[in-house]
């Protein structure tokens, strides 16, 4: 049987995946600057949730944090 990874740079989304039990095996940071964080998903359930993520009140929230931020950061 094949091991199924699912991988993301995504920091919002991968709190998500863990937070819907979903394995994370690596976080790292790339030499381009961006994360990197490599899932265990043999169930193959990670793109779906991603897609479950972009409907999610977590995602909403995450949206204001970021716009809250940049705000903050403006000045």
């Amino acid at each position: 049987m094949e091991e199924k990874k699912f991988i993301t740079s995504d920091l919002s989304l991968a709190a998500y995946l863990t937070m819907k039990g979903i394995n994370l095996l690596r976080c790292s940071k790339t030499a381009a600057g961006k994360f990197e964080f490599l899932f265990d998903d043999p169930e193959d359930k990670a793109p779906g949730l991603s897609m479950s993520y972009l409907n999610s009140e977590f995602c909403k929230f995450d949206n204001h944090v970021r716009t809250i931020k940049k705000m903050l950061y403006k000045n």
